[in-house]
């Protein structure tokens, strides 16, 4: 299969890297030849990290790199069976992209935006054929969690939710069905807990480390909510929060005080050195 990537972000190389291990040929398309050459650094340091871990030998890596290109032209997708889409989290953004891409991809390629938050419904209306486009919710880093929600959007085709499972599936991971609500499954469960347990730390004068140390020994999580949201990034966290709180009104949906001090301060968790830990 031909599958086109959409920016070459965090996500949207974790995405293309899976895709390449896979036996893909794989399109990754950024707005820059600088950022394409950044996202393709990004996969190859990965998979040099699977060469030193024994996961994968040098001539596997080098086949896997070999079968991505990259592009600034969103054209250059034409011939792409599938195409996932992995710009910012920008409502305008990315219908303008999906306008494009149902512009110049074949009629029977299959569109899918990796929006975590955002309806598929809405962005599926910039196209002329809403029925091609579905969720492929990935969750980060891609190349590591097995999880992919499969989103349909009310007009979304069987044939092409079926492709897009399947073809997550093929590619190892684990996808799961689910319909274009809120927030998804993971989410709407997930930013309401995480928020609870942030604003416990106010509340009940609890530190970050007592927190985790509770909720992984305590609740059985593989890791506590601190260290969580510094993973997935407080800001990245804050934007996921108001979307979610805009669409369904409910008041543990909306991002905490402290998380948006955190945000101002510039303290993101693990990619800015600093959250509620320090890197």
């Amino acid at each position: 299969m031909r599958v086109g990537v959409v920016g070459l972000g965090t996500m949207g190389a974790g995405i293309a890297q899976v895709a390449v291990t896979a036996g893909d040929e794989v399109v990754g398309r950024e707005v820059s030849d600088e950022l394409a050459e950044r996202g393709r650094a990004t996969i190859e340091r990965y998979l040099n990290r699977g060469v030193d871990k024994g996961r994968m030998s040098d001539m596997e890596r080098d086949a896997a790199l070999g079968r991505l290109s990259l592009t600034t032209r969103l054209g250059d997708l034409a011939d792409c069976d599938l195409v996932i889409e992995a710009v910012l989290e920008e409502r305008a953004l990315k219908r303008e992209v999906f306008a494009e891409l149902d512009r110049v991809c074949r009629p029977d390629a299959v569109l899918a935006t990796n929006t975590s938050a955002l309806s598929v419904a809405e962005i599926a209306e910039a196209t002329q054929r809403p029925e091609r486009v579905v969720g492929m919710h990935f969750f980060n880093p891609a190349p590591v969690l097995p999880l992919v929600e499969i989103v349909r959007a009310p007009k979304s085709s069987d044939a092409a939710v079926r492709t897009a499972y399947e073809w997550a599936e093929r590619a190892g991971k684990q996808p799961v069905n689910c319909n274009d609500t809120p927030g998804f499954i993971v989410n709407r469960i997930l930013i309401p807990l995480l928020n609870d347990c942030v604003r416990v730390l106010d509340e009940a004068d609890v530190r970050p480390e007592d927190m985790d140390k509770a909720m992984t020994n305590g609740a059985g999580w593989p890791m506590g909510p601190c260290a969580l949201i510094d993973l997935i990034g407080v800001d990245v966290h804050v934007h996921a929060s108001e979307a979610l709180h805009g669409k369904l009104r409910e008041e543990r949906m909306a991002p905490p005080e402290r998380l948006a001090r955190m945000q101002e301060e510039g303290r993101l968790g693990r990619k800015s050195g600093r959250g509620f830990y320090e890197y």
